[in-house]
């Protein structure tokens, strides 16, 4: 990966004209038509093999302009290979309207051995308004991912999509794993619980494949083998509204690239798989920037804070907080360093908060519901009132200058 940001590569119209017609054309006046799997053979009795059936649904709502609407009707259905789709190349695989499965009362129970996905999705074209709504997966630890979608040709894409009302569950690998050109997308009100490796994995591709824009809403992430949901190679351009990350075995979710926006979304008793308090971790990693809005974190076991970051850019943080009780009495809400270009801003926030490095901090209505700023005459988060710099020098006296200061005794003493 380069770290090319689908945003910046497609922004104006210059980005634009780098989209295949399909990607930027009206969506077909075709009707999607509703099917359903008895239709392709399913049972869903817990008894039959579905797999070779549900891969004909599957294969049906993907199948260029005359891809489907199925439905699963309520039922169980067994698996014992993956439900594997490959969409047809650029052109004929297109499919430019509504298309996807609605499963609610439907379930996959997985005897997959092999490591593989339950259901794996290759997009190899440009695909739009696809739907999963309702699906159940229920895995023994064996299987893959639960659902894993990939788009990693350049030129083509996933988007416009709308993952509804999952529940994913036991899986060996992830719950839910999106890679390559997946983007204005959305996860609503969906349960990934007790996989063995990540909740969800939302992660850029090969041959510079930007996951970007994608939505998750009101999603629970708990119990998962390593994180509740990842952010991997590369990818940054993730919102989480109302969601919850608790009991995951490490981060409630990890951003080693940032997170563009958390807006209230609960962490509580992450790092499961720590001995102890002492050894434990926040329920968030953030790495590079981000923005938290009205964020809270709990703890009574090992996790220690909200947030650990390390910003190299912007860290905002409004309306947040960070507490625990018993052996977690003394969780807070942020252990902040990083780089000193980086600027972290915390507004009406409650927790402590544990400085580190050089990275400018300032704090508004915090701890003792005040302002603090950085002192060093140096500092990124000095106070500046107009053209005027305020510092405090290694004696402890205030000193103010017009300009930035060129030395700890640089300007005039205030206050004397």
């Amino acid at each position: 990966m380069t770290g090319v940001r689908r945003r910046d590569l497609f922004a104006g119209a210059a980005g634009m004209a780098l989209l295949p017609a399909a990607a930027v054309a009206a969506p077909s006046e075709r009707p999607a038509a509703t099917a359903t799997a008895r239709g392709f053979g399913a049972v869903g009795d817990g008894v039959a093999d579905d797999s070779a059936a549900l891969e004909r649904v599957f294969a049906a709502t993907l199948a260029g302009p005359n891809a489907q609407v199925v439905e699963i009707p309520p039922g169980r259905y067994r698996v014992t290979r993956p439900v594997r789709i490959r969409t047809a190349n650029r052109g004929p695989g297109n499919v430019t309207h509504r298309s996807g499965v609605l499963a609610h009362g439907a379930r996959i129970v997985s005897e997959i051995t092999d490591g593989k996905p339950v259901i794996d999705i290759e997009s190899r074209a440009t695909l739009r308004f696809y739907l999963i709504d309702g699906l159940e997966i229920v895995g023994r630890g064996k299987e893959g991912h639960g659902i894993s979608i990939t788009c990693e040709k350049r030129g083509t894409y996933f988007y416009n999509f709308c993952l509804r009302d999952l529940v994913i569950s036991g899986c060996g690998g992830d719950g839910l794993h999106l890679k390559g050109n997946v983007f204005e997308g959305q996860v609503f009100n969906s349960y990934f619980r007790d996989n063995r490796r990540n909740g969800a994995t939302f992660a850029h591709g090969a041959e510079d494949t930007v996951l970007s824009a994608v939505h998750v809403f009101g999603c629970v992430f708990g119990g998962n083998g390593r994180h509740g949901g990842e952010l991997a190679d590369g990818a940054a351009d993730v919102g989480f509204n109302g969601c919850y990350f608790l009991l995951n075995k490490r981060f409630g979710l990890s951003a080693p690239a940032g997170c563009t926006l958390l807006s209230h979304c609960g962490f509580e008793n992450n790092h499961m798989a720590a001995p102890d308090f002492a050894h434990g971790d926040a329920g968030l990693r953030l790495m590079v920037q981000g923005t938290l809005v009205g964020c809270t974190a709990y703890s009574i076991y090992n996790q220690t804070h909200l947030v650990r970051a390390h910003v190299v850019n912007k860290l905002t943080m409004i309306g947040c907080t960070g507490s625990g009780g018993a052996r977690a009495k003394g969780a807070g809400l942020a252990r902040i360093g990083g780089r000193k270009r980086g600027m972290a801003t915390l507004v009406g926030c409650h927790g402590s908060v544990r400085h580190e490095n050089a990275v400018g901090l300032i704090e508004l209505g915090g701890r003792n519901h005040g302002t603090r700023l950085g002192a060093k005459w140096d500092s990124s988060d000095l106070a500046w009132l107009g053209d005027y710099c305020l510092w405090v020098d290694a004696k402890g006296q205030l000193r103010m200058k017009r300009g930035a200061p060129r030395s700890d005794d640089d300007g005039k003493k205030v206050g004397t």
